[in-house]
């Protein structure tokens, strides 16, 4: 799905894998993630996804033109999850809506596992 925006010059069409891809990048800056999950981590086992495959970990919701952006991510071992959740939610947030012009409703962080380096 996509988001459409019209003005008096034209019409614009943004993909939800750009806004995905946004996301990810920018979380990857965040101090203390390791990288992106699969969505589909069950009973313990996750997929660290290699940066090509990046927008895998990302899932974008869009309701009433506002965006609801689900992270799945692993963490380094001996951080304070709640900490680095945070500073990825604010440094998302304010990425998406600084580049897209569009109001992010939510930033979602999963936590699929923690990871010694």
């Amino acid at each position: 799905m996509s988001i459409k925006i019209n003005n008096k010059h034209g019409n614009i069409n943004i993909d939800d894998q750009v806004i995905a891809s946004l996301s990810g990048i920018s979380a990857m800056e965040c101090y203390g993630i390791v990288g992106m999950s699969s969505k589909s981590a069950t009973d313990g086992f996750f997929e660290l996804l290699k940066k090509e495959n990046i927008t895998k970990g990302v899932k974008v919701i869009t309701k009433d033109n506002k965006l609801i952006i689900d992270l799945y991510v692993v963490l380094q071992y001996g951080i304070k999850i709640s900490t680095v959740a945070e500073n990825i939610i604010s440094k998302v947030k304010y990425t998406v809506e600084k580049y897209s012009q569009l109001e992010v409703n939510s930033v979602n962080v999963h936590v699929q596992g923690v990871r010694v380096q």
